[in-house]
């Protein structure tokens, strides 16, 4: 038995890893594609581009994990029907159950690991992908000043700089035209690009400034501080669960002030709590349904086809579910579903 369950088990691993990396190299190349716009639009090198979009193969997976568990297990049991070995190894005394086991065990390790990736790698990886998508976008990283040359910055902010040393500059010209009705023309001695929660600024010294609003102003300054982006951090970021630590988002699910996302919190709770699950249900229904079915006088063709549309079944209703939650009695409803049909599921497999 220890020999047959090292087998099934080595396949298993094999078709997991092949699976899970073809799949998730096309999932991040789509998301390459996709993100494309940060080397064109705002000056970012490949190195720091490539290291953005891995922070997201960490979420990648934790989507596909439970299917690519599903089709390992479909192809190696399948695999292993057609050639005959499960009707030997059943006629040497075997049980659908103790044939199984390989895949339980097999997708309850998975299910272990999806529930650490779900519950803490993919919270920190997505906090920290918002984060560095913020500073590539509107922070120090993505902005050069050329010397001696007028620098586009945004739409209606252009500036003209005499000597560059890192984010320090000397005599500063700065037009601000962003707003019609207050354009503004600068010039400083100095100037310095620094980030702030407000966003990229640049801090002048020693200048003065030419201001039209209802008629022409003028004045000077010892130092003058403007915004050269619209954008805040706190705006961009938004309310994205996905970034929220799973302790975090148990706390705002009981937080009667964010009503309106209660919804995504609940839906967000139960996709990490709840579908790293998925791999047992669907690893045990895959199993039950291509191992029953091999019993019969004829053997069921059909059987791969009904896996699949348990899988969809499954999948759809779960998924339906989760977009219905608004609280945890409808949390406690859904898990006591999942739990069932785990339950169910393996009460038919052990079932003689």
């Amino acid at each position: 038995m220890n020999i047959i369950n090292k087998y099934l088990t080595k396949q298993l691993v094999a078709i997991f890893v092949m699976l899970l990396l073809i799949l998730t190299g096309l999932a991040w190349t789509m998301q390459i594609m996709s993100m494309m716009k940060f080397l064109l639009n705002y000056g970012i090198n490949f190195s720091s581009f490539i290291g953005l979009t891995a922070l997201l193969i960490p979420f990648i997976i934790s989507i596909i994990v439970p299917f690519v568990t599903f089709i390992a297990v479909i192809f190696v049991y399948n695999k292993t029907i057609s050639d005959n070995e499960i009707s030997v190894m059943m006629a040497s005394g075997l049980s659908p159950w103790q044939l199984a086991k390989p895949a339980i065990r097999f997708a309850g390790a998975l299910t272990a690991f999806n529930l650490i990736l779900n519950i803490w790698l993919v919270p920190v990886s997505q906090n920290y992908f918002y984060d560095t998508q913020w500073n590539l976008r509107y922070g120090l990283a993505h902005l050069k000043i050329q010397e001696s040359a007028f620098t586009d910055i945004s739409d209606g902010l252009v500036v003209y700089v005499d000597k560059v040393s890192g984010h320090d500059m000397s005599q500063v010209m700065l037009s601000d035209s962003r707003n019609p009705k207050t354009e503004m023309i600068i010039f400083a001695e100095t100037g310095k690009l620094v980030t702030t929660p407000r966003g990229l600024s640049i801090v002048m010294g020693n200048g003065s400034l030419q201001a039209r609003n209802k008629g022409i102003v003028t004045g000077t300054f010892s130092t003058f501080d403007m915004d050269l982006n619209v954008a805040t951090k706190e705006n961009s970021s938004s309310f994205r669960v996905r970034r929220i630590s799973s302790w975090d988002l148990l706390k705002y699910s009981v937080d009667n002030t964010l009503l309106k996302h209660k919804k995504m919190i609940f839906n967000e709770l139960s996709n990490r709590m709840l579908m790293p699950f998925m791999n047992l249900i669907l690893a045990i229904v895959c199993t039950t349904i291509l191992l029953k079915t091999s019993l019969l006088r004829r053997r069921a063709s059909f059987s791969p086809a009904l896996a699949v549309l348990a899988m969809a079944i499954i999948m759809t209703l779960y998924m339906t579910s989760t977009n219905l939650l608004e609280s945890w009695f409808d949390f406690g409803l859904l898990a006591c579903g999942v739990f069932g049909c785990l339950g169910i599921a393996l009460m038919v497999l052990y079932k003689k």
